[in-house]
């Protein structure tokens, strides 16, 4: 439970930085304490995308994963930030990816940001 919690802060600091740097990644909200929260489900939403859909979606394009020599796992990143974006839209969560190459870079970003703070963070059970 407590590995989960941490994916999860991990998450959505990777979110956090990828909503900073990026224009058309956008959360909006009334108060602080709202976007961490909406920051918190879309995180939520994020790693239950990446632990159902993304391996389906790796296994399916094994072909190109092979051929390009792993790159196209930018794309599927991409896939699966946008595919929260269309999710958080449908329960009213007020954030939003704008574009496709908007969302290989937001996955670029949320890769690279999400690996170093697991790298900090403490993963026990």
């Amino acid at each position: 439970m407590k590995n989960f919690v941490v994916k999860t802060i991990a998450n959505a600091g990777a979110l956090a930085v990828a909503v900073w740097l990026l224009d058309k990644i956008t959360l909006t909200g009334d108060s602080t304490g709202k976007k961490i929260g909406t920051l918190l489900l879309v995180a939520l939403i994020f790693g239950v995308v990446n632990f159902i859909v993304k391996p389906l979606v790796q296994l399916l394009s094994l072909p190109l994963l092979i051929l390009t020599l792993g790159l196209f796992t930018l794309i599927v990143n991409a896939l699966m930030l946008l595919l929260t974006s269309w999710l958080a839209d449908k329960v009213d969560l007020s954030f939003h990816v704008e574009g496709f190459w908007t969302a290989v870079l937001g996955g670029l970003i949320i890769s690279i940001v999400s690996w170093a703070l697991n790298m900090i963070l403490p993963d026990g059970d």
